[in-house]
């Protein structure tokens, strides 16, 4: 439960990943932020004080130069952030969790790799793969999209920009998620120890593929970060942190939005047709899907200096929860919020954040599921929902379902 507003705000519950957005709602309409004891924040939840937050430069990620090392560790203590030297290395800092000139300096890096045009040249690539999968699954009636399908896709797509081998995907996608999960509100030792042992595996993996593609470099990713790091622009541990985060993002969110966005046809079967009939829709229909439910709902800010939200002045050293799940079901910049609608336009949601930390791979995601779904509806005249209820998962920063069992008919 939050302290300054009664609302009960526990991510862990199944009724909140049930609908989250009543308790967005009620946040919303809270007298100015939300203390969030649990992270030791302020949660935000109108769009206006969210988008001010993400993209103010004196608010940053890090607290790198902000805190003596005793706070540090203090802080790293109490969140349960030590003792995992993996995992503190090349996790916890990273491109994502870097602000100013180093972040500048390793998103110029990447940059050219994840334009819109650098990605719209992928499409024979990513088709080619989802066309694979559904040959494969040829025949079946039924089938569980995310583990029989979905999740088998963005990894293949950012396995091959990276250069890392199409057969370890299934791995990469493991190591990702067992990573990534001791983000969330839920920090206890088991998931503490499971993120720490599948960082160290992860990075020794990445360690013999460098070393594998500087005795023979091809034309992919890693093989031109090799390059640059030769040249000065990768130092100390970057390297392998970079490409374990680009390996990592390109993963969980998009199988989560993946399921969420089928999720939500099958629930309003009049889109789902429209967009059968007309593909061409699609590309503004997917947009609609990241407002309406964006796959990381909740990233944080700290404040390097006072910023006034809510019509008060917050200090220096305040950390901000911004709620972009909330923030995109805002009265006050979407009408008619709660309604899905595939022709949204303008759709001005925080699905990708924004300013500087601004989501690199938004064009990737947005092209696999281009290609899922315009290849899915092609192929199949009717799509239906094979359970009775679905559960999505738990936690404050994921959204996506469990699972998702579809009857799949190429007769419509």
């Amino acid at each position: 439960m939050t302290q300054s507003t009664g609302i009960q705000f526990d991510p862990l519950s199944a009724s909140f990943a049930d609908d989250p957005y009543a308790v967005y709602k009620a946040l919303r309409k809270a007298d100015g932020p939300t203390f969030f004891p649990a992270q030791n924040l302020w949660l935000l939840s109108p769009h206006a004080d969210v988008a001010k937050v993400a993209t103010d430069p004196n608010m940053v990620r890090s607290l790198d130069g902000l805190e003596t090392a005793d706070e540090a560790a203090t802080r790293q203590r109490q969140a349960n952030w030590h003792d995992m030297p993996y995992h503190q290395r090349f996790v916890q800092v990273s491109l994502l969790d870097s602000d100013g000139e180093p972040h500048r300096r390793l998103r110029r890096l990447l940059l050219g790799k994840f334009t819109a045009s650098a990605v719209a040249g992928l499409e024979p690539m990513v088709r080619q793969i989802v066309n694979g999968l559904l040959d494969d699954l040829e025949g079946r009636e039924e089938i569980e999209f995310i583990e029989d399908f979905a999740a088998h896709v963005p990894g293949r797509v950012i396995a091959h920009i990276l250069g890392a081998p199409q057969e370890y995907s299934a791995q990469m996608r493991a190591w990702s998620e067992d990573v990534v999960q001791y983000f969330d509100v839920d920090r206890s030792d088991a998931r503490k120890a499971l993120a720490e042992n599948a960082t160290r595996e992860f990075h020794d993996f990445l360690v013999e593929l460098k070393a594998e593609r500087q005795k023979n470099p091809q034309d992919d990713l890693i093989s031109r970060m090799i390059a640059d790091e030769a040249a000065g622009q990768y130092q100390g541990d970057e390297f392998i942190s970079t490409c374990m985060l680009i390996l990592m993002a390109g993963h969980g969110s998009t199988i989560d939005v993946l399921g969420s966005g089928m999720h939500l046809l099958l629930k309003h079967p009049e889109a789902m047709a429209a967009l059968r009939e007309h593909p061409e829709g699609l590309p503004v229909a997917i947009q609609e899907i990241f407002r309406y439910e964006p796959p990381l709902p909740f990233f944080h800010r700290h404040a390097t200096a006072e910023i006034e939200i809510g019509g008060r002045v917050w200090a220096a050293g305040t950390t901000f929860g911004l709620l972009y799940g909330a923030a995109n079901r805002d009265p006050a910049m979407f009408d008619e919020p709660e309604s899905f609608r595939i022709d949204r336009s303008p759709n001005r949601h925080l699905a990708f954040g924004q300013g500087a930390h601004l989501c690199l791979g938004n064009n990737i995601a947005r092209l696999n599921m281009k290609v899922i779904f315009e290849t899915l509806l092609a192929r199949f005249g009717t799509i239906s929902l094979a359970q009775e209820q679905v559960a999505y998962k738990r936690g404050l920063s994921v959204r996506g379902p469990v699972a998702l069992n579809l009857c799949l008919s190429r007769q419509g």
